[in-house]
């Protein structure tokens, strides 16, 4: 049945129409150990204009449906029509998801390992309607109760804890509280056979949950989990003048679910995140930040929540800002704004600089339109907005501004105007430049430093016209042996094209945004360039050092640098970089420039270059796992796997890492595949062996690699993992038919939603085999047969891939 996508305009004329008062969902999951179907009754109470008409949303089989009593007409493409409403009203409606493996709202994913079934929902932006009946809008908060039937050995968690379990027939029944009132897309039901961890703190009930296969893995993550969960509880709610109002706080780990989700009081994560092999510390920032990201949305989303979609950076962009403010002042991650910026600061600066740049805020026709938005405008550069915004006013004032925007609209939606207006009250100053440029204005300034015959100017250049209105920092840093010290700083006030800057003394080395307190590139001069690119080691801390590989990272996706510059400045970086956090992924950042960008003559030299600062790494136990991994993947045959193998011992995952990069070179040991796979108790050890197979030179393994992940085999957490091991460089001939095969899959990579959508376009857009022509033609094809959300992640990716080969012919 085709389905429409609700318009703005349209969710604009229902909530004038009417008001809901609650739900009351009853769930049957007893069907679902056996077999695909989840059944629900949505019970719906609400008020409305005497006389009105109006439709309710229902995208899955209806069983019955009654208005009143009345019975009503079937559904036309996802919608229920009620016509004659009365000023009180109850709808009751009877559904049946048939498709829980690959559609849309409800999954039941089977573990592997033991074949237990687990069950779970995931609704955002308006999935809620394939699961039960509902007025599927952000704005049409109510309270929803939740009774469950689930089988006997399951344990069912939803937003409200302590729920009333009792023995039935076929099973037991799980009855839940009310919850306060939220947006469709905030309720959740999961169920299955879960193993459970609890912990009281600060006054909260915590709940962990993961399936029996991932115990061990739950249980020794647990403590750190309870730490960060209790310390950004307590930030947060000091920080917005509101603590979490709920005593239960729940976080759950589900197979085969996408990301993460917010829903209130019950967090549901992908259990890949549960590392199988012991975590790198790096990878222990990714775990913070993304349980701090989610923790936020229980104020920006849940308790106040967004009217329409155009003002999703109210959601998403301030939950991305305040896990990071919340990692750096909260937990033992204090270097989070550095982790940041050789990360995901890197990707909102290209997004924004080609035909993925986009408003933060902007119209949003539908919610598929809103579909395309969960971008890397509306996530980092949405964040750094805002942590430019806190510097702009003060962080006192920014969080006095915060808690009176929390105390006059909890539990209720609004708009930019209601957050702008608290902060302005708060500090008395007048936001509506401010607004406009950075909200409203796509783009991103190119600022940059000059010697002038009267001394420094700073050089500013807007996207579109004027540059924004921002406070910069600039350091100045001279030569002292190795060390670059810094012999002066200063905040600029930008104004216009070019700006004096005073009180700097001389120096080798002008950095601007020294202190990232803004979102804008930048450029040294002339004299600064040589000693950025060739010495950036010297830079006195973490910060300005990863300040340092941002801009050189730039320069390089603007052909401002060659790659062999960009290997060169990382791996000088990483002799001196000991915070893990940042080696890391500057070691990431190196190795790909080395295998991604590089010309082919290049290739090999730079990736010797990058093993060398690796076993560097590992001979001082900096971040000695990530530099195992690099130096398996930079291995250039059986001696090298030989070194990396005893440097490894006994551990898993560096083994797996060996047996990939033996694959890329060639040989694809089977024998060693399938013991590795039985030796691993991680239960999805299948995976690692499928990449295995990816990475060699064989089409058949392409094929195979290819068509599991196209056909949803793969699961999508696992995806990215399947598709990186695919796309190797030096197998040209091998990939050549699968740009033309990834052209055929476009019109249905959205299919099952938008984590999917998201996923599959990305991670399988072609990084080799492909010349501009055949990028110029993605974007036609998708543009004219994809859903919005492809199109928007073809955009920002096909942008990189297209740098990527201009870096190559250089």
């Amino acid at each position: 049945m085709p389905v429409r996508s609700l318009r703005q305009e349209e969710a604009v004329e229902r909530a004038a129409l009417l008001s809901v008062t609650s739900y009351d969902i009853s769930i049957d999951l007893t069907g679902l150990v056996d077999g695909p179907d989840f059944r629900a009754v949505s019970t719906i109470r609400f008020t409305a204009a005497e006389g009105a008409s109006t439709f309710v949303d229902c995208c899955a089989e209806v069983e019955s449906a009654t208005l009143d009593g009345q019975l009503l007409p079937a559904p036309q493409e996802g919608r229920i029509v009620l016509d004659g409403l009365a000023e009180k009203n109850t709808l009751v409606i009877a559904t049946v998801q048939r498709d829980t493996q690959h559609g849309r709202g409800v999954h039941r994913a089977v573990d592997p390992g033991d074949d237990n079934v687990y069950l779970w929902t995931s609704f955002e932006p308006d999935e809620a309607r394939y699961a039960w009946a509902c007025f599927d809008q952000p704005d049409l908060k109510a309270p929803h109760a939740f009774t469950v039937t689930a089988p006997a050995a399951w344990t069912v968690v939803s937003n409200s804890g302590e729920p009333l379990v009792e023995d039935v027939d076929g099973g037991r029944r799980w009855t839940f509280e009310p919850t306060p009132p939220l947006s469709t897309y905030n309720p959740v039901v999961v169920g299955g056979p879960f193993v459970e961890v609890r912990h009281e703190a600060g006054g909260h009930d915590l709940g962990l949950y993961a399936r029996q296969t991932l115990a061990a893995a739950l249980e020794r993550d647990a403590g750190q989990l309870f730490t960060l969960t209790t310390q950004g509880l307590e930030f947060f709610g000091d920080r917005f003048g509101m603590p979490f109002p709920q005593r239960s706080y729940d976080q759950v780990f589900l197979p085969e679910f996408g990301g993460a989700m917010e829903n209130y009081g019950c967090v549901t994560w992908s259990d890949a995140i549960l590392r199988r092999h012991e975590p790198t510390t790096a990878e222990w920032q990714v775990f913070a930040n993304v349980l701090l990201h989610e923790m936020a949305h229980m104020w920006f989303g849940n308790i106040v929540t967004m009217r329409w979609w155009d003002d999703l950076w109210l959601n998403e962009a301030f939950a991305e800002f305040a896990c990071m403010w919340a990692a750096e002042r909260a937990t033992a991650y204090g270097d989070t704004a550095a982790n940041n910026l050789v990360g995901d600061k890197l990707n909102a600066y290209l997004a924004d600089q080609g035909p993925a740049s986009h408003p933060i805020r902007q119209p949003v026709p539908t919610v598929a339109d809103a579909e395309s938005i969960f971008d890397s405008i509306t996530y980092p550069k949405g964040a750094a907005v805002l942590k430019q915004l806190m510097h702009f006013v003060g962080e006192d004032t920014f969080c006095v501004g915060m808690s009176a925007y929390f105390a006059e609209h909890a539990w209720g939606n609004t708009t930019l105007d209601d957050l702008v207006g608290a902060l302005e009250q708060a500090s008395g100053r007048d936001l509506q430049p401010w607004r406009t440029a950075w909200l409203e204005t796509a783009g991103v300034d190119r600022l940059g430093i000059e010697q002038a015959d009267d001394g420094l100017v700073l050089t500013a250049a807007g996207a579109h016209g004027a540059p924004h209105p921002q406070v910069v920092g600039v350091g100045a840093y001279r030569r002292a042996g190795d060390a670059l010290e810094e012999v002066g700083s200063v905040r600029v006030e930008v104004a216009g094209e070019r700006t004096p800057v005073e009180g700097l003394p001389d120096a080798d080395l002008y950095l601007v945004n020294h202190d990232d307190t803004t979102f804008a590139t930048t450029r040294p001069d002339a004299a600064g360039r040589q000693v950025l690119v060739s010495h950036p080691s010297g830079l006195p801390t973490t910060l300005t050092r990863a300040v340092a590989m941002a801009t050189v990272w730039d320069m390089l996706s603007h052909g401002d640098a060659t790659t062999a510059e960009a290997v060169g400045a990382l791996t000088d970086v990483l002799r001196v970089e000991t915070v893990e956090t940042v080696a890391e992924p500057c070691l990431e950042l190196a190795l790909q420039a080395a295998r991604r960008w590089a010309p082919e003559s290049e290739r090999a030299s730079l990736e010797a270059q990058v093993a060398a600062a690796a076993r560097q790494m590992v001979d001082t136990g900096v971040s000695r796992q990530a530099a195992l991994r690099a130096l398996a993947g930079t291995a250039t045959g059986e001696d090298d796997l030989a070194t990396v193998r005893e440097l490894a011992g006994d551990d898993l995952d560096l083994q797996w890492y060996v047996l990939e990069r033996r694959a890329e070179l060639g040989e694809v040991d089977t024998d060693a595949v399938q013991a590795l796979q039985e030796r691993d108790p991680d239960p999805d050890a299948w995976v690692r062996a499928l990449a295995v197979r990816a990475s060699s030179p064989s089409a058949e393994a392409k094929d195979e690699a290819w068509t599991a992940v196209v056909g949803r085999t793969v699961p999508i957490q696992a995806a990215r993992t399947v598709a990186a091991a695919f796309w190797r460089p030096g197998q040209d001939p091998v990939l050549a038919p699968y740009p033309a095969r990834y052209l055929e899959a476009l019109p249905t990579l959205h299919e099952g939603g938008m984590i999917p959508g998201l996923a599959l376009t990305a991670s399988l857009f072609p990084l080799y085999a492909v010349d501009e022509a055949w990028v110029a033609r993605a974007r036609e094809v998708a543009a004219a047969e994809a859903a919005p959300v492809v199109v928007g992640s073809l955009t920002e990716r096909s942008e990189l891939v297209l740098r990527m080969l201009r870096a190559r012919a250089l």
